[in-house]
């Protein structure tokens, strides 16, 4: 969810010691890695907002996220990559997370329910969505 590798280490760094911090807090409700993956996607969440209002620009703007310092990590993507990187800038926080979990990290919609506490039926609605926009875009662009 966050391009940028400098910034992708700050929020590694705040999940580590969110998870430390409140490892005596785990209830064992849900597993470690779901819990796990919840902090990490609520810290990437609250970057992508906190740097919107640092920046006073849009999170939606496809060239904030291409123009500012990301040129480096593009320039090593293949086209095809970077144009699905475009479209997925394009989407809303909520479908960007839910794509970014279904089609990268394969993870099944039950798991993702207990991440994002959505339902499966709103989940799959989603990745739908949002792979809609997707294609819209690639066809566009």
């Amino acid at each position: 969810m966050i391009i940028d590798h400098d910034d992708t280490d700050d929020v590694l760094q705040n999940v580590f010691v969110k998870t430390w911090k409140g490892l005596a807090n785990f209830r064992e409700d849900s597993n470690l890695y779901t819990w796990l993956y919840r902090i990490a996607t609520n810290e990437s969440i609250t970057f992508i907002n906190k740097k919107k209002k640092e920046n006073n620009i849009s999170i939606d703007d496809e060239s904030y996220h291409l123009h500012a310092g990301k040129a480096d990590y593009l320039m090593e993507c293949d086209e095809i990559q970077e144009k699905l990187e475009k479209a997925l800038l394009t989407l809303p926080e909520k479908q960007r997370a839910v794509f970014h979990m279904r089609y990268y990290e394969d993870m099944k919609y039950t798991q993702m329910s207990e991440v994002v506490g959505t339902s499966v039926g709103a989940l799959k609605a989603s990745y739908h969505i949002a792979v809609k926009k997707i294609e819209n875009y690639l066809i566009k662009n």
